[in-house]
């Protein structure tokens, strides 16, 4: 679920001190997205999971990020009512529960 090869080296990028800020950022963004994503806005939609996804890769949330891909997917071929939006919050509350433990 975590690329805790990644999360090593986003820490040795940032620092350690500021790594914590980063994710705590991260969870921020992240949330209102989530809370405010719109599918039946699509475009905005792709745009949303798109940011998703590459953010979550950037702090080594795999999981999350390949279900905000599959997301992605299913939106950008006209299946927006195919998106399981419980699924991108659990991928996003079990991979925030796993980075912090």
């Amino acid at each position: 679920m975590i690329d805790w090869a990644r999360v090593a080296e986003l820490r040795n990028e940032v620092g350690e001190e500021d790594f914590d800020e980063v994710v705590e950022i991260f969870c921020e963004e992240v949330s209102e997205i989530l809370d405010q994503l719109d599918l039946t806005e699509i475009e905005k939609a792709k745009t949303d999971l798109h940011f998703l996804k590459g953010s979550a890769a950037n702090v080594g949330m795999k999981r999350l990020s390949d279900v905000c891909a599959d997301a992605e997917h299913q939106v950008s071929a006209g299946r927006p009512h195919d998106v399981d939006l419980l699924k991108l919050r659990s991928a996003y509350d079990a991979s925030i529960e796993e980075l912090r433990s």
